[in-house]
């Protein structure tokens, strides 16, 4: 879409080993008696988001208001559902006014027509199947592990406050043009991925195996969000967001704690969490509040990200012999 943004070796386990992706099977300690949580927040998440695309295409009505100016319909046989064409949308989905009308995340709706609601909105519309079927899957190959391991009530507020970090940054920078989609919220489950292993550090193994992957799947990912029409904004916004929940959220006790209660009352107690650990949670805490403070207050006082910043508009494109950025 020319006029969108379209985003945005062997251990002492015990236990059921589910682990986050990235990290393997094999490289945390855990307490016997740790909770499993059974993961069906994050289908949800899947089943809403497939629902709402559906929604979407049939609010299009390609057969009844495509004009023809740019093609005729893709897959007509779906009727009203049928896709715009691919000159308008090669991402096979609906068009830019109907994302727009459905909740799309639009810079100047949000400040001037009083419409904060659009930052939220907006992860859950997608600009098209492949759009849809590249978070849907990266949501369920992240998102399952992390909630079997830390439950749904966790998981689910780092998915909802990364994508509307996201959203913040992403309104910041880019003011020209819509955006959609969940790649915030998914960047934010990435960046908790990573706090979680830097807070938890010390009841790892493969520490550095773990750490290695994950940058790795962060900066390929982060990478590819320099290409055009593609919101990279919201992505960093929603693997910062993510990144320090993580330290606040997803604390897990040192090994060892949970058995050191049942020992005699004279025995020495093991603390539950090392000092770092305190540091880590006091200072994510500090900067969540002035990160989205800052960000609210700049965002509906109606500046522009660009001229605090004269460089970060490369954060989003790069432009090259082959392609120009427009924010």
């Amino acid at each position: 879409m020319a006029n969108e943004d379209l985003e945005r070796g062997g251990t002492k386990s015990r236990g059921n080993n589910n682990y986050p992706p990235g990290y393997g099977s094999n490289q945390y300690y855990v307490e016997a008696s740790e909770h499993q949580w059974t993961s069906w927040l994050i289908p949800m998440f899947v089943v809403a988001n497939i629902v709402v695309f559906i929604v979407a295409m049939y609010v299009n009505n390609c057969p009844k208001n495509n004009l023809g100016f740019d093609g005729k319909c893709v897959a007509k046989f779906l009727g009203r559902l049928s896709f715009q064409p691919l000159k308008e949308n090669p991402l096979f989905g609906p068009s830019s006014s109907t994302l727009e009308k459905m909740g799309a995340l639009e810079w100047y709706k949000v400040v001037h027509g009083h419409q904060g609601w659009r930052l939220i909105s907006c992860i859950w519309l997608h600009a098209g199947v492949i759009h849809l079927l590249a978070n849907m899957l990266s949501l369920v190959f992240i998102g399952i592990r992390l909630e079997q391991q830390f439950g749904f009530v966790r998981v689910g507020i780092i998915y909802l406050l990364s994508g509307l970090g996201g959203s913040i940054l992403s309104s910041l920078f880019i003011q020209r043009n819509i955006s959609v989609g969940a790649s915030g919220a998914l960047f934010g489950l990435l960046g908790a991925m990573l706090s979680e292993l830097l807070t938890n550090w010390t009841i790892y193994t493969n520490k550095a195996a773990a750490l290695f992957t994950l940058i790795i799947i962060i900066a390929v990912n982060l990478a590819v969000g320099i290409l055009p029409h593609v919101d990279n904004f919201a992505h960093i916004g929603g693997f910062l967001a993510g990144f320090l929940l993580g330290f606040v959220l997803l604390l897990r006790p040192q090994f060892g704690w949970l058995e050191s209660r049942n020992l005699p009352a004279n025995s020495r107690m093991k603390s539950k969490h090392k000092a770092y650990q305190y540091v880590f949670w006091l200072v994510a805490v500090a900067l969540l509040i002035v990160g989205f403070t800052l960000g609210l207050v700049m965002l509906f006082r109606g500046e522009n990200g660009n001229k605090h910043c004269s460089w970060c508009h490369y954060l989003s494109c790069v432009p090259t012999s082959k392609w120009s950025c427009g924010n």
